[in-house]
């Protein structure tokens, strides 16, 4: 497994990254408990000119400041005051494209991931959701501002394979409020994956 490198985060086509982060692994180390999961679900935001973006039109606040940071770095904040969501800022520095990791399947450290979420067992909800995914991994707000390509938080590829048909694209969740924006196709996942966030998943 390896990391990926600074270059896949620079690149100025976060929908091109969106897709390509399917599949790939995200790892998290805190304090030696390490826990990873498959990427199974994205959502590519366009910064300057998406109106589902917290940065459209070049707003920017304390809240949305790391999403016009360097390339590779996470972008955490929290949607209704208790779900910790967790974004990779791409492109370059002041220029706030970022891309949402909506769903994961878990892959090691199962039994940390499920004291953390207070489940009893592994099911789909696991991981099933940006906030139940960040959760899981123990990423909270606090964790915005990393660097993705140290340790605490990173993405790898393992050499998984995925065929292009097997990538479903589809409209965001949870941006009706956006206008013409919430039909815009920047949705990746894997179809039929039963981690994936919600429908369509096929």
């Amino acid at each position: 497994m390896k990391k990926l490198p600074i270059q896949f985060y620079k690149r100025t086509d976060v929908l091109l990254i969106a897709k390509e982060l399917i599949g790939k692994i995200i790892v998290t180390n805190f304090n030696g408990m390490i826990t990873s999961g498959r990427i199974v679900e994205t959502e590519a935001y366009i910064g300057l000119t998406d109106r589902a973006s917290h940065s459209f039109g070049g707003r920017r606040t304390t809240r949305n400041e790391h999403m016009y940071a360097d390339a590779g770095i996470a972008y955490v904040y929290i949607c209704y005051g208790m779900h910790h969501l967790f974004n990779v800022v791409t492109n370059a520095a002041d220029i706030p494209d970022a891309v949402l990791i909506r769903a994961v399947e878990p892959i090691t450290g199962i039994d940390i991931m499920l004291t953390r979420t207070g489940k009893p067992e592994l099911d789909n909800t696991l991981t099933k959701g940006p906030g139940n995914a960040a959760r899981a991994l123990g990423i909270s707000k606090g964790h915005s501002g990393i660097n993705l390509v140290k340790d605490e938080i990173y993405i790898a590829g393992d050499g998984f394979e995925i065929a292009e048909t097997a990538i479903g694209i589809s409209r965001r969740i949870g941006v009706e409020g956006s206008g013409d924006a919430a039909l815009l196709p920047y949705r990746f996942y894997i179809k039929g994956n039963v981690f994936v966030s919600s429908y369509p998943n096929k």
